[in-house]
């Protein structure tokens, strides 16, 4: 029996689903029951009818799953994948800023410890930020850990007040926009697509700045048939997938998450096995943490709620 076989066997004995990002290896991927950015995973993860979840990524998405989760087993692959930006803010520098402004909202990105969400408002992803923060009552806002991806949030919301934090992810950080450039002048025809979390050189060259989900739509709307992605190479494995007929180039240094590639397939059948490194978020930290992830579930449906009675009354008129 293959490691893939066993899997699914196992599968079905523990009554268990598998969660995979798209930046994990390809293999595990094609296991995966469902595969998505953040956001998708975030909401797929509530509600699921199997008990246990065996996530596909680094420990702030199996921190999410389990605080929206209480009672079900979450299962991680490599308990040392993390994110560095994950850590990148603190919550001495938060009651400052509380101090420090009136009327202020602390806008925790998903890609966050479950302490640090435990002192935040509301969590975004690069999916919904856009939409959340402009959906929130406050004019200043405090984002955290991301300076990118605030920044890009701050340009499309110029009537809030943003406070910036100095976090950033190390492998968006460092995609070079000279290789970008060189890519781009190799391929003149290709469209550049580029993830938020990127610095503002290399957004401002894009024709297009998205979320992982968002860059993968945009691909397949696109006339174009070649693209420059920037942002972790994992996501050629679906682009691919849904786009046989497209090429995709990423740059010479490919951006590599290193963390998320710690997942392999055997690790998945080790979990799956013994049910080890069972993620657990307890107390004080599960209760106000789940806070702000519900006030984003919440908020992400309410729009997506009045697009749907929008595009109902567009259709009957």
């Amino acid at each position: 029996m293959t490691v893939k076989e066993e899997i699914e066997q196992l599968k079905k004995e523990k009554n268990a689903v598998i969660l995979a990002h798209y930046y994990v290896p390809p293999e595990v991927q094609e296991i995966a029951d469902y595969i998505g950015d953040s956001y998708y995973l975030s909401k797929t993860a509530v509600g699921l009818k199997q008990q246990t979840i065996v996530f596909c990524g680094v420990s702030f998405m199996g921190e999410s799953a389990k605080i929206l989760n209480p009672d079900k087993t979450v299962l991680m692959p490599d308990p040392c994948a993390d994110c560095e930006m994950a850590h990148m803010a603190d919550a001495e520098t938060i009651r400052r800023m509380r101090e420090r402004y009136d009327d202020l909202a602390v806008v925790c990105y998903i890609n966050s410890t479950a302490e640090l969400k435990r002192h935040s408002d509301v969590c975004v992803t690069s999916a919904n930020a856009v939409d959340i923060v402009q959906a929130l009552p406050s004019r200043n806002i405090f984002f955290i850990p991301d300076r990118n991806l605030a920044r890009f949030v701050a340009e499309q919301a110029p009537e809030k007040n943003f406070i910036f934090n100095e976090g950033y992810c190390p492998v968006h950080e460092q995609i070079s926009l000279a290789e970008a450039e060189k890519a781009k002048a190799e391929h003149p025809g290709a469209e550049v697509l580029a993830h938020p979390e990127c610095p503002e050189a290399l957004c401002r060259m894009s024709d297009y700045v998205g979320s992982t989900s968002g860059i993968i739509k945009y691909a397949g709307k696109s006339s174009a048939e070649e693209f420059i992605v920037c942002t972790e190479s994992g996501v050629r494995y679906e682009l691919e997938k849904r786009y046989p007929r497209k090429r995709f180039y990423f740059t010479q240094t490919e951006p590599v998450c290193r963390d998320m590639k710690l997942i392999t397939l055997e690790k998945v059948l080790h979990v799956l096995k013994t049910g080890k490194n069972e993620m657990n978020v307890t107390g004080n930290v599960r209760e106000e943490a789940k806070k702000p992830l519900e006030r984003m579930l919440e908020l992400a449906g309410a729009k997506q709620t009045a697009e749907t009675k929008q595009t109902a009354g567009s259709a009957r008129g």
